[in-house]
């Protein structure tokens, strides 16, 4: 293979190059027959890049030496071609790179990127890959003395390109330090804004100062922008890391000016800013300095976080204090032993002088003081944190209060408190009640028997401004109750009576026109104030000074419902009894509901109480107003006592009229509850007959439907009593429209019952027909049923009926009768009577007695009864069958109109069925007879 460096070879024409040997050039590198087109080619046009181009991408896949000749050859010819010297630089670094960095290869690689740079000095790839080669084989001084070629050669818009790669080389764990410096300076020269890598490479190249005093530069440079994200904070935390842990190693910054600048300008989180500086003067040795740094970090926090921080540092800081000390005392007692075992009259001249310089101002064993700055250190962390939360909100209260019972066994420093507190808190922009802080503090000396300072407190605290009147009056309320616990009770008056004056003209004026009204303006209106005036006056006073306060109170408007009844008390415990119903009077005009309604009760009680029958028509008319005014739902409790003393003075059938106002005044929800007193009181004082208008009245009233239903039982329950049995019937009847036989099964088996006691057949089978008419109409769905189906429920209904009136003892030959009238449908039963020796002649039809039936001795049809209805006896004597019960009928009048339809139908059903057998055939007649 030829050197490269021996320029191009001198090739043979073709058609001797067989013939013609070549000295040094192997025959394999000789041009051959499919080469002479291209040959020929360059030949003719030796300095056209086209032609030799044609030449290589023919020759790709030849050997790289046989291509390396024709490079050379190329750029013999064509020296300036950038193409040809790139394709060619890069075969070259493809050709050595598996090849070690010793192989002669990369010395002729080397070579050959310097001819080219002969030309190519200007083109910034070439020196990038001449520049990266050299980075591959580590030549560190060539490679430097090459960057700061391609630096000089290529223009400054292009230095970006070898910078990286020069960065790299400043980076390499061979190159010297100072080197590195000296390229990064260079290079922060070109580009400021990367001294982030350059501080990073200082860090870990353990330049302290030199890192410091870029990062103070960079964090001095109000322009920088951090290219890696960093916050000018974290460059703050670096920066203190590097001064405070080399302290010793940095020099000529003002660590505690840099780091207290950083504190006031990041004041969100300054508790690792704190701590640094206090480690600073740690490692330094100046422990006296870091202490007062830690007092004051945790003295101007303003968050519980950061002060956690602080104050963790400067308790670990005292720990290490104490625990270096008693280490050291250690040490000494056991170098002290050893001396002791040698002896020696120097070692005892030793002690003697260390015993003469013993004194309290050189004394150098402090263990007792450092444990008890330690203990001191940690009583002290509540007043620490305390101090830290009122920072973050002076005007705290509950927080004033809690700090100050951390004081409570150091009065001095609970006044102390409290002297701040009251200085600090502004009752505009109070958190709290800023007044209890003056109530606290009073308190504090009247438990330690000052009362001249307490009530010198008080005083000064009815000056402030409060925010509202409430707080102000307050004030006054604890100085009273103070001086009445010191049983000063004439000064507590004179305070309240002070308390109470209504400002002169001339003070409002002059408040008007400053634009500010204090709450002082207002306390003559606090209700606070004056109800315990009031009760100092009851308590302490005569009668004309607590009427007049009472009065006062009722001038200014001030006055609540219960003010109103505790005078109007006042007034009647001392007998002046129209002076309390004029205040009572008063009362009623000055409120609405429902606050008036406790006056108006007491009013009305007290005035009945007191003159009974005497004055009954003024009570009336007090009556009448009050239900007047009162809204419906408060109505009912005066009607009742406006009924009560018509009963009790008045007239009975006045207190009906009440009743039957109050059924009609009152909502609703209470008709029911009125409606059942109404008829209560009706029946006790005019009788029972007297309450069946009412019980029409209440059914027809519009109450709810379960409430009708409810007064029509009774109402039909009352009707049964007395007898009216039909009426008690068409009672129910009504009641039906309201009774779902789902939702109130109650109501139909109450007329079931009925029915059973009272009814027949045919009232029996009007029930059965309105239940089912009412639960069909109240359904949400309705079937058509087929005819046989109809059939199969008429003839269920029927054995029902049949059953019922079995159990209620009607006999069997009466049931057979029924049962053909039921199967014959509308067509009435045979005139066959039933047979007499059962039924009596005066007796009617399917009627049932409600009482007990007698049946003759005679009888071949037993009747059958229900076992759980009726209790027979199990036998019977002998004695019984010889016994004839007379038999006698019952009065028409009795059944009254149900006797009469009774009648009317049987006649009816006789003519009919006489009419239709004579229109029939006889055959028809003797089917229908049969069935």
């Amino acid at each position: 293979m030829p050197s490269a460096a021996a320029g191009p070879v001198e090739v043979a024409p073709p058609a001797k190059a067989a013939a013609l040997p070549f000295a040094g050039i192997s025959p394999d590198l000789y041009p051959t027959e499919d080469d002479l087109p291209y040959e020929e080619e360059i030949l003719r046009e030796p300095f056209k890049l086209k032609g030799w181009w044609r030449y290589l991408v023919a020759r790709a896949s030849a050997p790289f030496a046989k291509r390396a000749v024709i490079y050379e050859r190329a750029l013999k010819a064509l020296p300036g071609s950038y193409k040809l010297w790139h394709a060619y630089l890069r075969e070259r670094l493809d050709h050595v790179r598996p090849h070690p960095i010793s192989h002669p290869a990369y010395a002729s690689l080397n070579n050959t990127f310097e001819r080219a740079l002969a030309t190519m000095h200007k083109m910034p790839r070439v020196w990038v890959l001449y520049l990266t080669s050299l980075l591959d084989q580590r030549l560190l001084t060539r490679g430097r003395r090459n960057f700061d070629r391609a630096l000089r050669a290529l223009p400054v818009t292009q230095h970006d390109r070898i910078w990286p790669l020069y960065l790299r080389l400043a980076s390499l764990p061979a190159c010297p330090v100072e080197t590195s410096f000296r390229v990064f300076r260079r290079y922060l020269q070109f580009d400021p804004s990367h001294a982030e890598d350059f501080i990073e490479f200082l860090v870990s190249a353990e330049r302290w100062q030199e890192a410091a005093d870029r990062l103070a530069s960079v964090l001095n440079d109000d322009g920088f922008r951090s290219v890696k994200g960093k916050t000018r904070h974290q460059l703050w935390l670096e920066l203190c890391d590097i001064l405070t842990k080399h302290a010793d190693e940095v020099a000529g910054l003002k660590v505690d000016a840099i780091l207290r600048g950083g504190i006031r300008k990041f004041t969100d989180e300054v508790g690792k800013l704190w701590t640094s500086l206090a480690d600073y003067y740690v490692r330094r040795t100046l422990y006296e300095k870091a202490r007062d740094v830690f007092e004051e970090g945790v003295a101007s926090v303003m968050t519980v976080q950061e002060f956690s921080v602080v104050f963790e540092a400067y308790t670990q800081f005292e720990q290490s204090m104490l625990a270096a000390k008693l280490e050291a005392a250690e040490e000494d007692g056991a170098v002290e032993s050893d001396d002791g075992e040698k002896g020696g009259k120097k070692n005892k001249v030793d002690k003697l002088e260390k015993e003469l310089a013993a004194c309290w101002l050189n004394d150098e064993d402090d263990t007792d003081l450092r444990l008890a700055r330690f203990e001191r250190l940690l009583d002290r962390r509540p007043e620490l944190l305390s101090s830290v939360l009122l920072r973050q909100n002076p005007h705290n209260v509950e927080e004033w209060h809690r700090r100050v019972k951390l004081f409570d066994k150091d009065p001095a420093r609970q006044v102390a408190t409290y002297v701040e507190a009251v200085k600090t808190v502004d009752p505009m922009k109070a958190v709290g009640k800023p007044h209890t802080l003056w109530v606290a503090f009073a308190k504090m000396y009247e438990k330690h028997n000052r009362l001249d300072s307490a009530e010198d407190i008080f005083k000064k605290a009815t000056q402030v401004n409060y925010k509202a009147v409430d707080h102000l009056a307050t004030i006054w309320c604890e100085w009273a109750e103070m001086e009445l616990r010191n049983q000063h009770f004439d000064k507590a008056i004179e305070l309240m009576r002070l308390a109470t004056a209504e400002p002169s003209v001339e003070v409002k004026r002059r408040a008007a026109a400053e634009g500010d009204q204090p709450v002082q303006l207002k306390l003559h209106k606090s209700l606070k104030l004056w109800s315990i005036y009031v009760d100092l006056e009851e308590s302490l006073g005569s009668l004309e000074t607590t009427r007049a306060v009472y009065e006062r109170i009722l001038d200014l408007r001030i006055a609540t419902p219960q003010i109103i009844l505790n005078y109007a008390f006042l007034l009647e415990e001392n007998k002046y009894f129209e002076d309390a119903f004029k205040v009572y009077e008063r009362g009623v005009k000055i409120f609405k509901y429902p606050h008036v309604k406790d006056i108006w009760v007491t009013y009305l009680t007290k005035f009945v109480t007191r003159y009974q029958r005497s004055k009954l028509e003024r009570a009336r008319e007090l009556f009448t107003e009050a239900v007047e005014k009162a809204p419906p739902h408060e109505k009912k409790a005066l009607y009742l006592q406006y009924a009560k003393l018509e009963e009790d003075y008045g007239l009975a059938k006045r207190a009906m009229n009440v009743y039957d106002e109050a059924v009609r005044a009152v909502p609703n929800t209470e008709k029911m509850s009125m409606y059942e007193i109404y008829i209560a009181r009706a029946a006790e004082l005019f009788g029972v007959p007297r309450t069946r208008q009412i019980y029409e009245q209440a059914i027809e009233s519009g109450l709810p439907d379960k409430d009708v239903m409810v007064m029509c039982m009774k109402f039909a329950e009352l009707e049964r009593n007395l007898g009216e049995i039909d009426r008690s019937r068409a009672i129910y009847i009504h009641a039906s429209n309201y009774a779902d036989p789902n939702a109130h099964p109650e109501f139909w088996k109450k007329w079931n019952d009925f029915e059973i006691q009272h009814g027949n057949e045919d009232t029996f089978r009007e029930m059965l027909r309105i239940k089912r008419t009412v639960a069909a109409s109240r359904s949400q769905t309705h079937f058509i049923l087929p005819e046989y189906l109809m059939q199969r429920d008429q003839r269920l209904n029927m054995d029902e009926a049949v059953d019922t009136l079995t159990r209620a003892g009607v006999p069997q030959d009466e049931m057979a009768a029924l049962e053909r009238q039921l199967a014959s449908g509308p067509s009435p039963a045979p005139a066959a009577a039933p047979s007499t020796s059962t039924t009596p002649a005066n007796r009617m039809m399917n009627f049932v007695s409600a009482g007990v039936e007698a049946r003759a001795e005679s009888s071949t049809q037993q009747t059958t009864a229900n076992n759980e209805d009726i209790e027979l006896p199990d036998e019977e004597s002998d004695e019984e069958d010889d016994v004839q019960i007379a038999e006698r009928a019952v009065p028409e009048a009795v059944f009254g109109e149900l006797g009469k339809r009774a009648a009317e139908s049987r006649e009816e059903s006789s003519n009919a069925q006489e009419n239709n057998e004579q229109q029939l055939g006889a055959l028809e007649r003797i089917k229908r007879r049969r069935q």
